[in-house]
């Protein structure tokens, strides 16, 4: 197995010129495994990440109720040919992409749930969203729970979350002497707007 690091770039593009930014988002490899993010159609607006297993390696995790981050290897399965790596019922794991991000100045990286996973499958992210900022340049994790009843498997290779581009506004955090005022007709708080 090659460990050696390899720069690859993933370009944004729109179908039409009208709408592409031109703006890039480059990926490097850690291990010749791991799968460049794809779109699945012309009009995603997200892109898939792929889970990145290598067969005897650990993957970080918590069992349903344990406090200690525990370690648990990667497998390999004779009849697909693929490696994996077994999530039971409300374990939090750390499934590798095997991708670091280089991120523009200006932008972060959304990671969000894939909609088919989580309703086939009960395999969604931890954290709801995943936000990785422009100054992290580490490799990308997904952290997903399992709530299904039965254990998954997770194969070396499959779609395990989705990641969108975002541009991040600038903005400061001041204190204001004043409580804000009503803006609209709006009237109570927490739960004002009904069930």
């Amino acid at each position: 197995m090659s460990t050696a690091k390899k720069k690859v770039v993933a370009k944004t593009e729109s179908p039409s010129p009208t709408t592409n930014t031109g703006t890039s988002l480059k990926f490097y490899k850690t291990n010749d495994q791991a799968q460049l993010p794809t779109f699945a159609t012309k009009q995603s607006a997200c892109f898939d990440l792929y889970a990145n297993l290598v067969n005897g390696e650990e993957v970080q995790y918590y069992q349903a109720i344990a406090t200690k981050q525990l370690p648990r290897r990667v497998s390999f399965d004779i009849n697909s040919n693929r490696s994996f790596i077994q999530l039971n019922d409300s374990e939090r794991m750390l499934i590798p992409t095997g991708l670091i991000a280089d991120i523009p100045a200006g932008f972060s990286i959304r990671l969000h749930s894939r909609s088919g996973l989580a309703f086939k499958q009960g395999v969604y992210l931890t954290n709801c969203e995943g936000i990785i900022d422009s100054d992290y340049v580490d490799p990308i994790f997904a952290m997903v729970t399992s709530i299904s009843n039965v254990p998954v498997k997770i194969y070396g290779g499959d779609r395990i979350c989705q990641g969108e581009l975002v541009r991040c506004e600038k903005y400061t955090l001041d204190e204001s002497d004043e409580a804000p005022s009503q803006k609209t007709d709006r009237d109570g708080g927490f739960g004002s707007t009904g069930t």
